[in-house]
């Protein structure tokens, strides 16, 4: 991308975005260089929302700048209700987006990039998905839902085949609510049709997403109809990826921002200087050649997840909720206040780093750091808010484990304690100063009661199997959060971290 070179807030007349107006946008912007209109669909992505523009697409622009991957387009989709608004947003602009990189360093650089050409209708039933997934031409259908959406029974770790949305979609298989009951139907179309099976992607922080991705669509098709399920899992292919780049939420600044540059983008979006994406090369009906544009196809993502996992978004959550408590913004402020980065070093160093592989040409300390400089932006406006929320199954996926692994082999897990006691407290609904924090969780009304019970006796708290299976017969963790908790709510958060980070 081209440097900037106008300033953020240079009265520019910003042109509103679409195809036309490529050609009148600031010679700084870089546009599309390849023919939109010659685009065919190759790829189905449900979730449109900014990761996916900064990520995935992102790739396939890349690509098609270099005069490849013309047929693997991207048709967005979405089956919730806010889905229908970007839906709005972007075939309002031809389906074109405003990428503004922003680098600490240098200012940054912006973009637009164009390989989505369609978005199909946000509607009940979800008949425009099923037959947009059921086109001969799509070989992927890519996904990110976010962790919590996949329908996990945490009993027993596969599908929760009692949850009303995926007896819906077992009961109603050609209305189906959810975007796997969409997945299942279009799959069945194709088996029908002789279109062939296809590539299902997940994007999300989960680790071996795409095995949960196969368990949940396998899983659903198979309540209503084995034979399929048996063809999904012969034929279909769910390569496991690692995700990486941090992409703020868009609110006003970033509409402004965009609009300084000489765009007027409504729903544009900023990131980091950073993206990776590492992923199984098992694509069974073709992948357009992202390692040519800087994703790496590897045998290794597990232990990539892990790391990643572990670090860098368990490392959210140590500073997300703490930082909620302290009345902090961003994770940027988090960073630059000295006892949140002090909990941040001292948990990652003694009780999540020893428990991370080893991966060759970067150790897991040198890692962190790349992680507390990213966090560390400050031309990142990435808010505590959007990193603490669905804490109900970001802790179970990137701290639980590590409170596990702590366990299981004698390493500290106090620090681990006390980052649960913070969210607990967080959950409790007010900051240190008495003001309201607004329900952040799909689970909200819950949390907030196993809070307040917890206030009374902090092993309420841990009376939640879902989040943490039998955690509360382990005595060292029990023991420790209770002590952290009794202690947040009798002194104070400040003074109980600093009681944790002063005993060595």
């Amino acid at each position: 991308m081209d440097e900037l070179m106008e300033p953020a807030g240079k009265d520019i007349r910003a042109k509103a975005l679409c195809n036309a107006s490529l050609v009148e946008l600031p010679g700084n912007i870089a546009v599309p260089a390849y023919d939109r209109g010659a685009i065919t669909p190759g790829i189905v992505h449900i979730g449109v929302g900014n990761f996916h523009r900064a990520h995935l697409a992102w790739y396939v622009h890349r690509l098609m700048q270099q005069g490849g991957a013309s047929d693997w387009g991207i048709i967005g989709a979405g089956v919730m209700e806010n889905d229908r608004a970007m839906r709005q947003k972007l075939l309002s602009q031809d389906c074109l987006t405003t990428l503004i990189e922003l680098d600490p360093d240098d200012g940054g650089a912006a973009e637009i990039i164009g390989p989505m050409i369609d978005y199909v209708p946000v509607e009940a039933g979800n008949a425009a998905l099923i037959q947009a997934i059921a086109d001969p031409r799509i070989r992927i259908v890519s996904m990110t839902v976010t962790e919590g959406g996949y329908f996990i029974d945490p009993a027993t770790g596969g599908i929760d085949r009692l949850h009303p949305d995926i007896c819906h979609d077992a009961g109603n298989r050609d209305v189906p609510r959810t975007a796997f009951g969409a997945i299942v139907a279009g799959l069945r179309r194709r088996r029908d049709t002789g279109a062939g099976p296809m590539t299902c992607l997940c994007c999300d922080n989960l680790q071996g997403n795409g095995t949960i991705l196969k368990q949940t669509v396998v899983g659903l098709a198979r309540l209503g109809d084995p034979d399929l399920a048996d063809w999904i899992e012969a034929r279909c292919s769910f390569p496991n990826s690692m995700v990486d780049c941090i992409v703020p939420a868009t609110g006003t600044a970033e509409l402004q921002l965009a609009a300084s540059l000489g765009v007027a983008d409504t729903a544009p979006v900023t990131h980091e200087n950073f993206r990776q994406w590492v992923v199984e090369d098992d694509f069974c009906a073709g992948r357009p050649d992202w390692d040519e544009v800087g994703a790496e196809f590897s045998d290794s993502v597990h232990e990539h997840e892990t790391r990643k996992i572990r670090i860098l978004n368990g490392g959210h959550q140590i500073i997300a909720n703490v930082g909620e408590l302290l009345g902090l913004e961003t994770i940027a402020q988090t960073m630059e206040t000295p006892l949140i980065r002090a909990l941040f070093s001292k948990v990652q160093h003694e009780e999540i780093l020893p428990h991370v592989p080893h991966l060759s040409g970067m150790t897991a300390a040198e890692y962190l750091e790349l992680v507390d400089r990213r966090f560390s932006n400050p031309a990142i406006a990435d808010t505590v808010r959007r990193v603490a929320f669905d804490g109900s199954s970001r802790h179970v996926g990137f701290l639980v484990p590590s409170i596990r692994d702590g366990l299981a082999s004698g390493a500290p897990v106090e620090g681990l304690a006390l980052v649960e006691a913070l969210w607990a407290r967080m959950c409790g609904g007010t900051r240190e100063d008495g003001s309201v924090i607004r329900a952040n969780d799909p689970h909200w009304d819950l949390l907030a009661n196993q809070a307040l019970a917890a206030r009374q006796s902090a092993s309420a708290w841990l009376e939640m199997p879902q989040i943490y299976g039998d955690l509360a017969n382990h005595t060292r963790f029990a023991d420790a959060f209770e002590i952290w908790l009794s202690g947040i709510y009798r002194d104070g958060v400040e003074a109980t971290v600093k009681r944790y980070l002063d005993n060595s």
